[in-house]
């Protein structure tokens, strides 16, 4: 009588899980950016159409969603670059600033010249929605 021994199999398993925990905190993208809070209601774009995304840290390094990496800080000249030839490809490509509300209003002004001389005829703001206040019984 044949049998089927599965304790390596579960071994396997074990391990594989291991190591998906271990790596999919390591998987996260994106800058770290603690973003002002606003009521303002959602920007509705009609197009299905990924925005270009221009992120400041805290200390002012800029951050832009295309290109290689897109967790390196960049340059301005290269933020020049990168979002003129996106923009010159498709002008209709939704345009978002992220800065950390930190940072000063001079680097959030820069950072939209940069945007403004790359072809953006528009910017919009990303914020988070403030907390509800919790009613008191």
């Amino acid at each position: 009588m044949a049998e089927i021994n599965v304790v390596p199999y579960i071994d396997v398993m074990l391990v594989l899980l291991v190591i998906f925990m271990v790596t999919a905190p390591l998987l996260t993208q994106g800058v770290d950016v603690q973003l002002p809070q606003a009521a303002a209601e959602p920007i509705v774009s009609p197009q299905k159409q990924e925005p270009l995304v221009l992120s400041i840290d805290a200390d002012g390094a800029l951050y832009l969603s295309v290109g290689d990496d897109e967790d390196a800080p960049l340059a301005a000249e290269r933020v020049l670059e990168l979002a003129a030839a996106v923009l010159r490809r498709n002008p209709k490509t939704p345009v978002l600033l992220k800065a950390d509300q930190r940072v000063a209003y001079g680097a959030v002004v820069q950072a939209l010249v940069l945007l403004q001389q790359a072809g953006a005829a528009n910017v919009g703001f990303l914020t988070e929605a403030p907390a509800s206040p919790r009613r008191r019984s």
